[in-house]
């Protein structure tokens, strides 16, 4: 089977695009972080510069490889669900399952290590800006020079090539089950894990609350805390998007007429499939609002106090603003790449409603009707989860409730993931509404 996966990635390599694509990114932040291992490794660098470089490295290294295999996870998945006909073809003539998941993840052990190797160029450039970058805020001394080694490389190949297999089994295991569970949440582990994160999420946030407010680590709590709570939420996607759809059915009828009537139910039927696009929605929104509101609140705090920032804050300050960086990049990957599939697979359904009257105007205006919804239901159940940890850190931290840098930061927050769902969703309609109405129907 890893023959007939080398000559598939061979043969049909635009298919893998998406998949290689998460893989680069993964590997370059993974290496260009566990680079600044190696610069602190070597003779000469005080303690206070390899301090500030291993943390760095530590913190925005376990977030990239989480992140670098939900990313390839998605992709794999929609790969895979897109390949039904291939596979029953090959179960058809005697291909057993176990054949075929091991045919996914040769696939995927192809794809993943060429991808670490395409970044690893980019990665020594972007790792060299990095301690720039760091040596520009005063966080590491000027004369300590950057070194991309063993810990770096080894880190990226071994990453990208651990994530890019569990993410092959785990996507084979969701295409093969996607049958049985329409319609539902998820299996038992998948509720009990959700209920996990919700639970350690608000205990997590609730326990700012008994936190010293000068406590440096007072941000952590909070911050781990909305993330839980976003991860909680982003489990239970497809009952969240019912339960919206519920409140809002009649008045997108009332608004949109027709079109909105087809939004509701054909949302309400795709539940379990479009929360592939509410996962990385409610991950970014409630992060994002998260992170960036309650580092502006340290920073307006310190400076109330008339104090210096120091090195720790800077570090600090640093960090929020990479791991929010990661969390777009990777977000607006798995966002795109689940819109893209999750469009692109419904041609004949556009095809249908053409045969039946309607204009591609339409047919367009229902997939924009569409992504407001699943963007309006990602932004709040990602904006409550930021709230969740903002509001009780605003609290310990200031005395005050309402953090007082207003709706600037939100409102940008909500533009990116509005921009992302919208502009996906549509590109990818108006393309395969170029097929006749005809042949779409007959394919």
């Amino acid at each position: 089977m890893f023959v007939l996966a080398v000559n598939s990635v061979r043969r049909r390599p635009g298919r893998f695009v998406a998949t290689l694509l998460s893989a680069f990114l993964g590997a370059a932040i993974v290496m260009t972080f566990q680079s600044l291992h190696d610069t602190a490794g070597a003779r000469g660098v005080d303690e206070v510069s390899a301090e500030s470089m291993t943390t760095a490295a530590t913190v925005v290294g376990g977030y990239g490889s989480l992140l670098a295999f939900f990313a390839i996870a998605s992709t794999l998945t929609v790969n895979v669900r897109g390949r039904a006909e291939e596979i029953r073809l090959l179960r058809s003539t005697g291909a057993t399952p176990a054949q075929i998941t091991w045919m996914v993840v040769g696939e995927a052990v192809v794809v993943g290590p060429v991808g670490a190797l395409l970044a690893i160029v980019p990665s020594m450039l972007a790792g060299r800006l990095l301690l720039d970058m760091f040596q520009d805020s005063g966080q590491v001394a000027r004369g300590v020079e950057y070194a991309f080694g063993p810990v770096a490389l080894g880190s990226g190949l071994v990453v990208t090539l651990s994530a890019s297999v569990g993410a092959a089994f785990l996507a084979v295991r969701r295409a093969t089950r996607a049958a049985s569970r329409a319609g539902r949440s998820g299996g038992r582990a998948r509720r009990f894990a959700g209920y996990g994160a919700l639970a350690a999420g608000a205990a997590s946030v609730l326990s700012t609350l008994a936190l010293d407010a000068t406590d440096p680590m007072a941000m952590a709590p909070a911050a781990y805390g909305s993330i839980l709570l976003a991860a909680g939420f982003a489990v239970f996607s497809p009952v969240l998007l019912r339960a919206v759809l519920g409140r809002l059915a009649r008045p997108v009828e009332a608004v949109a007429g027709g079109s909105g009537y087809l939004v509701v139910h054909s949302t309400r039927r795709r539940a379990a499939e479009l929360s592939g696009v509410l996962m990385p929605l409610i991950l970014f929104t409630g992060m994002a609002t998260a992170t960036l509101y309650m580092q502006a609140v340290e920073n307006d705090a310190i400076e109330a106090a008339g104090l210096t920032r120091s090195v720790d804050d800077k570090n600090l300050e640093t960090l929020n603003l990479v791991v929010v960086g990661i969390i777009v990049v990777f977000s607006c990957v798995m966002l795109i790449n689940s819109l893209y599939a999750a469009t692109s697979f419904r041609r004949r359904e556009f095809g249908q409603q053409r045969l039946a009257g309607a204009t591609p105007g339409q047919v367009l205006g229902t997939v924009g009707c569409e992504g407001l919804l699943l963007t309006a239901t990602g932004v709040f159940f990602g904006t409550v989860a930021g709230l969740a940890g903002i509001l009780p850190f605003t609290y310990a931290r200031t005395d005050g409730i309402r953090p007082g840098q207003g709706f600037g930061i939100w409102l940008g927050i909500v533009a990116v993931a509005a921009a992302a769902t919208l502009v996906t969703s549509l590109w990818t309609a108006r393309l395969t509404l170029r097929t006749p109405a005809v042949d779409a129907v007959a394919a």
